[in-house]
């Protein structure tokens, strides 16, 4: 009975209103106290980690200006997909808070929808873990005239499933050694792959996961395995590196963005796939421009283990 109107209470039509977020905390001693006072005392834009090859983030106008250009060049790959029937698959890997959505966002924000798609599966259900590993994958895989971003992608066996004891060391083995099968006969089916991994220091990762502890507007991108993931820098090194050693193939070859700068990561992954793909009407004054110091083979830019 609702005592100011003398009328029965509705359940259906409870306003009570429940928050929409979340928040989750950061454990103190997750990270070494050296890198909490690192980012407590540091700027915006200054770049935490010393082996990066710039000291400050990139101006805004700039990298607007540059990312306008570069998106007009996808634009004009995509053109040349959609007429060609050609077919482009985009993986996007790398550790939490590594900067792969934003990247993603960037790619398929001017693009005409129908032929472009991301693909961000959510955890297997019962069905989709008896059966073969690779089946749900492959059913996303493109068809003529289509881009397709894998936002995560069959690479969750690579590293965060051994590391979270998600799967079985025995699965995490056989994954290792089919990968490259699987993506050979993709590459040899005439489907355009490119694997991508962002690597991003322990500095800006832990001051990513500060902003989003306590951003309303992101806190559902801070999750209790992404917590975990802080306290397993090591494990997640060690996984990371027997992944690439393994796939890396010459075939379908891993290329490591280094993205403490996001902007900077941004530009050189847009730049880095355009002009590694011959389309019409290409300006190469703008997709030369990928910065080597930020993106390459995994030799180049893995000269230490701290990524």
């Amino acid at each position: 009975m609702d005592s100011k109107s003398g009328k029965k209470a509705n359940p259906q039509e409870d306003t009570t209103l429940l928050p929409i977020t979340h928040q989750l905390e950061i454990p103190h001693d997750l990270v070494p106290e050296e890198i909490q006072e690192k980012v407590k005392s540091a700027s915006k834009q200054d770049i935490l980690c010393k082996s990066y090859p710039y000291r400050s983030k990139m101006k805004r106008k700039k990298y607007a200006e540059d990312l306008k250009l570069l998106q007009i060049e996808l634009l004009k790959l995509q053109r040349w997909v959609q007429q060609k029937g050609e077919r482009i698959v985009l993986l996007f890997e790398g550790r939490d808070a590594a900067g792969k959505g934003g990247t993603i966002k960037r790619f398929r924000e001017h693009l005409n929808p129908r032929g472009a798609r991301i693909v961000a599966l959510p955890k297997p259900t019962e069905t989709e873990q008896g059966q073969w590993y690779f089946q749900r994958y492959i059913e996303h895989l493109p068809t003529r005239g289509e881009i397709v971003l894998f936002d995560r992608s069959w690479y969750n066996r690579g590293v965060v499933e051994p590391v979270m004891g998600f799967c079985r060391p025995s699965e995490h083995h056989t994954f290792l050694r089919e990968a490259p099968q699987v993506e050979n006969m993709l590459v040899n089916s005439g489907v355009r792959l490119f694997k991508l991994w962002f690597s991003v220091s322990r500095e800006e990762q832990f001051r990513r996961f500060k902003a989003r502890e306590t951003d309303k507007l992101r806190q559902w991108k801070l999750s209790p395995i992404d917590i975990k993931s802080l306290g397993l820098w090591d494990e997640y090194t060690e996984a990371q590196n027997a992944m690439l050693m393994a796939t890396d193939t010459k075939a379908s070859p891993w290329i490591v963005i280094h993205s403490d700068d996001k902007k900077r990561a941004r530009l050189s992954c847009l730049s880095y796939i355009l002009s590694h793909i011959d389309y019409p009407n290409k300006d190469e004054n703008i997709v030369g421009t990928f910065d080597p110091k930020i993106i390459g083979s995994k030799e180049m830019m893995y000269d230490t283990s701290k990524w």
